[in-house]
């Protein structure tokens, strides 16, 4: 008989607040602080505000001016890489008591690790383990954690979600049998992990709102409203999960495309936005010579201050497929000028590389100089290498020091925010 498998799921609360908390001998649970760029104005969004503002009132994700301005907090710029370094150390902490196969990060600051194997190994319970595990952290680190313990992956998940935090020692656990009592009746379903928003208000029209709703509603009626993903939404329902962790580290993602998108720091017009699009498009570039894959589609968006125009953009299917700058830039200003408003001011800005495939494809015309095509690859390729060795800025265009520019500045940001403080 196939062994009962045990998972956890782990996640650092408040994660970028506690750290932030943490480097100031500050006790994450009671300082009262928040993770945001004041420099970036009212309207920055909080990444992280501490559990005890939480207590208070103010919401993660919020914005600046919505926090109450009678509250006493401490505000802390944001510090990307101290949060990669200190994520670093708590994968250390479970390489220190489990195998990394055993461990999956799903996020900066949660992970979920089948814990089977090591319940005999150390001694203990599902919960004493995962409990020795959370007070390691808390000592070695001083970040809080809270943990949710199921017999599958889902349930898991779950139990970190809902269960967890209706418990003292801020572990949940659940099996199928306690899901199916203790939360078939649980409201709203967008608290349970994978049901947003659009898929509540489906279920809603047909008079469903629980999971014990999902569960006897008949099957087809499913899979008329939501086709194959009418199965993911009945093994929930029942709290079944067939992925393992196995499952997950077999599995190999198909990169289909490449996209940058970015938030400019404040209205840009068209003129200069131009600008920053042609950045991302040499920058998009780079990365298709570095995945070692050539295009053969482009596509942009635009999106306008305050949303005054809906977005705008659009995709185009080359006649070659490429990673050269010199080919796939003036393609993608072309598409930029085609469908670009010029009159308003503009805030928003994507581009992407689609129909992906090996550089080994590579084919132009009958007209095109290779010999121009190798020295383009060979200068770009050299590029790369120096970026890799000295950073990203260690070597720019000209037009990267063009007044609007972003790319020197985007390039000492970590997932679009500071990242040294």
């Amino acid at each position: 008989m196939e062994k009962q498998r045990v998972y956890a799921c782990i996640d650092m609360k408040s994660f970028f607040a506690s750290v932030e908390c943490a480097e100031r001998g500050l006790n994450p649970m009671e300082a009262q602080l928040i993770v945001a760029d004041e420099s970036r104005g009212e309207g920055t969004i909080c990444l992280a505000v501490s559990p005890k503002l939480k207590q208070l009132g103010v919401r993660n994700r919020c914005r600046m001016f919505e926090v109450p301005k009678y509250l006493q907090f401490i505000v802390a710029k944001p510090r990307m890489q101290k949060y990669i370094d200190y994520a670093a150390e708590i994968y250390g902490i479970y390489l220190d008591y489990m195998h990394k196969g055993d461990i999956y990060v799903y996020s900066i600051d949660e992970s979920f690790l089948d814990i089977t194997d090591y319940l005999s190994v150390y001694k203990k319970t599902p919960k004493e383990f995962v409990k020795f595990l959370i007070e390691e952290i808390a000592r070695r680190t001083h970040i809080p954690a809270t943990a949710g313990i199921g017999t599958n992956l889902y349930l898991a998940k779950i139990a970190l979600d809902i269960t967890a935090k209706k418990s003292p020692d801020r572990i949940g656990y659940l099996d199928e049998a306690l899901f199916q009592k203790t939360l078939w009746d649980h409201t709203p379903l967008t608290d349970f992990w994978g049901i947003a928003r659009g898929i509540a208000a489906r279920l809603d029209r047909k008079g469903v709102y629980t999971m014990r709703g999902i569960a006897h509603l008949p099957e087809e009626t499913l899979y008329k409203e939501f086709g194959v993903n009418a199965e993911l939404l009945i093994d929930h329902a029942w709290g079944r999960e067939p992925c393992t962790m196995e499952d997950i580290k077999n599995y190999r993602a198909k990169s289909h495309s490449v996209s940058h998108s970015q938030v400019l720091f404040s209205d840009y017009p068209y003129e200069k936005a131009k600008i920053v699009f042609e950045e991302m498009a040499r920058t998009g570039c780079l990365e298709l010579m570095r995945r070692n894959v050539i295009a053969g589609r482009i596509s942009l968006s635009v999106g306008y201050s305050k949303d005054a125009h809906a977005p705008t953009g659009g995709s185009r299917k080359l006649p070659f497929s490429s990673n050269l700058p010199k080919k796939l830039v003036p393609a993608l200003l072309a598409l930029f000028e085609e469908t670009t408003l010029r009159n308003l001011p503009i805030r928003r800005l994507g581009v992407g590389f689609e129909l992906l495939s090996d550089e080994s494809c590579e084919g132009y015309d009958l007209f095109t100089n290779w010999e121009e095509v190798e020295k383009e690859k060979r200068v770009n390729r050299a590029a790369l290498e120096i970026q890799k060795k000295f950073g990203k800025n260690a070597l720019v265009t000209a037009a990267d020091l063009q007044e609007g520019a972003t790319l020197l500045e985007r390039n000492k940001l970590i997932g679009g925010h500071n990242a040294d403080g």
